[in-house]
């Protein structure tokens, strides 16, 4: 194919983040998808980490900058003030960006950094933003906030139908602005070990993600206990570090593990630049998650041809048909993630059969490919060009 007329085409991306969790890998894919089509791309990210590298390999220049980035954490009086002097004293150098590179298009991956929305649109560069939350359980007010920057979008991109519906809910106008496009996970790089034939031995359950709340982690860790209470002989890792400020939750952890006694149980992994060799390491992988927009760790255990039980909540419920492809439970339950261990386990040669089949139906539902077309389609239509 001819990309020739895509050569001047310029396009700013910001990410609030540099490191390798489910947004950040998304954004690469986002990146690679107007590369491989002949764009220049600028990336702007608020630190550095592994993202960079990455990003620059993929043929972008990277562009490293304190910006204001929305955080839970800044959600007071006092967090809401040092964002505002933090934004204050980050705009010039946001608006001298962006009209140094004069882009056809911003792309703005999330909706915690907003900031860079009003300059654009101020400027006049067409604005697209890419929605990887859904925070259902915050206050109408906050969740209104976060998503009325996305009336300064020409489109808006969900990652999930349970992201889609959950924003035009507080702001029905975006419904034609919206589309909702699956992320692309990359699976391994070679066909990945099935499951093993019989669980002897430990029974290792694996759970990839954020140290948080809201990635379930503490149930996690009661189901745990409920098994090894149980009789079973099962133990857990924990592939990923806890998020900043919640160093607490961590301290939470190591409780709940010793008031059950498993904290022998329990391996600390920290980050992990590649899922594929501790997904295979696993007999199952968990996903207890109290919010997931998506679930991209629940898409790689399907690729790494792993069982999944995981929670029944928003993004998770669209990619896992329970019973079917994996088992989901009612979120924040810890006897429920138990059970359904329990019947995976005990029905291990179905479980097995189940995890080959759902490898196949990712491998093509959420190809790298698809997702590359997809949203370098979406970009060029929100320049308005047809060159391509």
């Amino acid at each position: 194919m001819d990309y020739a007329g895509a050569l001047a085409r310029r396009a700013l991306v910001v990410h609030p983040g540099a490191e390798m969790y489910g947004s950040d890998r998304i954004v690469l894919e986002s990146v690679l998808a107007l590369t491989n089509r002949g764009w220049n791309v600028t990336v702007v990210l608020a630190s550095n980490g592994p993202l960079a590298p990455l990003m620059e390999e993929s043929g972008a220049e990277v562009v490293i900058m304190s910006i204001p980035v929305l955080r839970k954490s800044r959600m007071s009086p006092t967090g809401l003030l040092s964002l505002a002097r933090e934004t204050a004293r980050a705009t010039p150098a946001m608006v001298r960006t962006l009209r140094r590179h004069s882009p056809d298009v911003v792309y703005i991956s999330t909706v915690t950094v907003p900031w860079w929305a009003v300059l654009a649109k101020l400027l006049r560069y067409p604005v697209i933003c890419h929605v990887h939350e859904a925070e259902d359980t915050a206050a109408k007010p906050i969740r209104v906030g976060l998503s009325a920057q996305l009336l300064l979008s020409r489109r808006v991109i969900a990652n999930s139908n349970a992201c889609r519906e959950l924003i035009i809910r507080d702001i029905p106008m975006l419904r034609h602005r919206m589309n909702v496009i699956y992320n692309g996970v990359a699976g391994p790089t070679s066909e990945p070990t099935p499951p093993r034939h019989t669980l002897t031995g430990p029974i290792r359950l694996v759970l990839v993600g954020r140290i948080a709340p809201r990635k379930g982690t503490d149930i996690a860790v009661e189901a745990l206990g409920i098994l090894v209470q149980r009789g079973l002989d099962v133990t857990l890792d924990l592939a990923g570090d806890v998020f900043a400020g919640y160093e607490w939750f961590e301290d939470d952890l190591r409780r709940i593990a010793a008031a059950s006694g498993v904290s022998d149980r329990i391996r600390r992994l920290g980050v992990v630049a590649q899922v594929w060799e501790t997904l295979e390491s696993a007999d199952i992988a968990l996903v207890p998650s109290r919010a997931e927009p998506f679930g991209n760790v629940a898409v790689e255990a399907h690729l790494a041809a792993r069982p999944v039980v995981a929670s029944a909540v928003q993004g998770l419920v669209e990619i896992i048909d329970d019973g079917r492809n994996g088992l989901l439970v009612e979120p924040g339950n810890a006897v429920a993630l138990a059970d359904a261990i329990h019947r995976a386990i005990d029905d291990w040669d179905a479980t097995r059969e189940q995890a080959i089949g759902a490898r196949a139906e990712a491998l093509t539902r959420f190809s790298p490919e698809r997702y590359r077309t997809d949203i370098a389609d979406a970009l060029i239509s929100t320049t308005g060009s047809t060159r391509i």
